[in-house]
């Protein structure tokens, strides 16, 4: 069992940054696969980016594209997504989720995923 909890997120105005924290409980933090995903009003819950288990791969939304950038720590057993240039249609609630697998890339579908966080809301302002 693996137990994520969410941090950083607020109220930041267009064109603002906020970093997002997801710290794990796993010991074995480097089995498993990250992504951060977002759920908006009346929205399903879309992915925004994914690592992989080392770091090396990584796979992001288009519209996030050169905006968001997602990194880990496996010493810190935490995922991070730094928001940059931040748009009104970037508010949701953000979530983190895990899954216990090294084999290819970050899966890019929640249903993939076994564990999630308990979300962080993320407002931006026009």
């Amino acid at each position: 069992q693996v137990q994520l909890v969410e941090s950083g997120g607020g109220l930041v105005q267009a064109g603002g940054s906020l970093r997002l924290s997801c710290a794990a409980s796993a010991g074995t933090f480097n089995r498993y696969h990250m992504g951060w995903f977002r759920q908006g009003p009346g929205k399903e819950r879309d992915v925004v980016a994914a690592i992989s288990w080392s770091g090396g791969r990584t796979v992001y939304v288009e519209s996030v594209k050169g905006r968001f950038t997602i990194s880990r720590g496996n010493a810190k057993n935490t995922v991070y997504l730094e928001m940059n240039s931040l748009k009104p249609e970037d508010t949701a609630v953000y979530y983190c989720a895990a899954r216990r697998t090294r084999f290819g890339a970050a899966a890019t579908s929640a249903t993939d995923y076994e564990y999630w966080g308990q979300g962080t809301q993320v407002t931006v302002s026009s």
